[in-house]
């Protein structure tokens, strides 16, 4: 779990202090689809290789952690001067403050693509039940509230819209369990946790009223917004296994019928409906024989908060080389700011991955892992047709380029040209028994690069 502690001031102002505890765990097993068209969307994502997880909500307004701080669990701390129903009240009513009159989905939509990033997923409501789009089924949405006499209120059209124009692959993220909703926390009882909190065996009717809130609003987000490629549940303790049937069945059924083909990423649900797994905040120890991919934010938090610890651009780049030779996704997170933009601290490191990703992309997209994946500090991909390897060298952050570099493993044959991709010159390399050493130009900037490795190669077992 995540820890939070929340200091509240005498005018409820709220500061967040976050330290990562236990985060989700990816499930123990894969099941492969069998629809011939989720698989060709599948693969098709695993081309792309990095995006973006963008959470956006109520919780931008005060700069605190998405929703959590509204849950009775033992790991979240308040201050003592309010009661929970007065701190929960005094979250709600940032529906009533939360006017984003610089909302530009353009901007978000440009500095991604800038970044080097190739597909989205977009939070359509968090576990605070606050929907970013106009739901026909609950009130309680930025369209019904301060932002509603803006003409982009209805938050999902726009974004969807302008990432769609930057040829994105699209994805939405919806949380199952709402606990604004009466049909999953019902006022009759009092909240203890974050699951349901009444006995669903005792008033059964209640939890279909909640089954069918879910499917309507999930009917809402994939039929009236254009293409949808990836329906991304969060919230995996609302499964059958925990006694809490949302009817997957019938929702997959729904969704592929407006949408064919899509993904649904069930995430920690192991079974049909979990295409992609989702590690977050970690990198699998070892490469995994099948889609996945690691969800990991920009700064220690998800959405916008007040003065956030920012992952240097390095960081995110050698994160990505490491997901990447392991055969997985990185989505990486960014929260917009109350406002609606991305601010000039975020802007300012992703322009810096994007750069290198366009100096070296060509050893990230469209690849596929090797058997032999890493050595030291270099990693490897192959290009699909198997006739390129990449040995990517991944810089520690702080160190200068040193003047030679060697590696064991995915060896070049005599007469094979190994170059540097950022610019295609040609490098000078020599074989001492079972590792090769490679002379470095002087002239690369303090990062990490890729080479190419023209075949024919000794050891790609591909």
């Amino acid at each position: 779990m995540k820890k939070i502690i929340l200091t509240l001031t005498a005018i409820w102002s709220v500061s967040v202090l976050w330290a990562q505890g236990d985060v989700y765990e990816k499930s123990d097993e894969y099941e492969w689809p069998d629809d011939t068209e989720v698989v060709r969307k599948l693969k098709d994502w695993q081309d792309l290789k990095f995006g973006v997880l963008i959470h956006w909500g109520l919780y931008a307004v005060p700069g605190i952690v998405e929703s959590w701080s509204i849950c009775d669990e033992n790991w979240i701390t308040r201050d003592t001067t309010m009661t929970y129903q007065q701190y929960k009240d005094w979250y709600w009513g940032f529906a009533e403050k939360f006017n984003p009159t610089n909302f530009n989905p353009k901007q978000w939509a440009r500095v991604m693509k800038d970044a080097g990033m190739r597909y989205m997923i977009f939070t359509t409501k968090h576990h605070d039940g606050f929907c970013m789009y106009d739901s026909r089924y609950t009130d309680f949405s930025i369209a019904r509230h301060a932002f509603k006499n803006h003409p982009e209120r209805d938050v999902l059209r726009y974004v969807l819209n302008a990432f769609q124009e930057e040829q994105f692959m699209l994805g939405t993220y919806f949380s199952k369990p709402d606990w604004h909703s009466q049909y999953y926390w019902w006022d009759v009882y009092p909240t203890k946790g974050r699951n349901v909190n009444y006995p669903i065996s005792t008033y059964p009717w209640r939890w279909k009223q909640f089954q069918q809130y879910t499917y309507n609003q999930i009917d809402e987000i994939l039929s009236n917004y254009g293409k949808v490629d990836i329906l991304w549940l969060d919230g995996g303790w609302v499964c059958t296994e925990n006694k809490q049937d949302i009817n997957m069945p019938a929702i997959a059924d729904m969704a592929r019928k407006h949408q064919p083909g899509i993904l649904i990423v069930d995430r920690t649900c192991h079974g049909p409906y979990e295409n992609y797994q989702t590690p977050e905040r970690t990198i699998p120890e070892t490469q995994l024989a099948y889609p996945w991919e690691s969800c990991i934010p920009l700064s220690d938090d998800w959405g916008y908060v007040n003065h956030p610890k920012w992952k240097s651009p390095e960081k995110v780049i050698n994160t990505l080389i490491e997901i990447v030779a392991k055969g997985g996704n990185l989505v990486l997170g960014v929260g917009p700011t109350p406002d609606g933009i991305i601010q000039s601290e975020a802007v300012e490191r992703l322009e810096q991955i994007g750069e290198w990703m366009k100096r070296n992309g060509k050893a990230i997209y469209n690849t596929v892992p090797t058997k032999i994946y890493h050595d030291g500090n270099v990693w490897f991909t192959s290009s699909k047709d198997k006739r390129k390897c990449y040995a990517i060298y991944m810089l520690e952050e702080g160190a200068g380029i040193p003047e030679t570099i060697s590696w064991r493993g995915n060896l070049p044959k005599k007469g094979t040209k190994l170059r540097l991709v950022e610019d295609n010159s040609t490098l000078r390399w020599k074989i001492h028994g079972d590792s090769v050493t490679v002379k470095l130009p002087s002239k690369l900037k303090a990062q990490s690069f890729a080479i190419e490795i023209a075949s024919p190669i000794h050891e790609l077992g591909i």
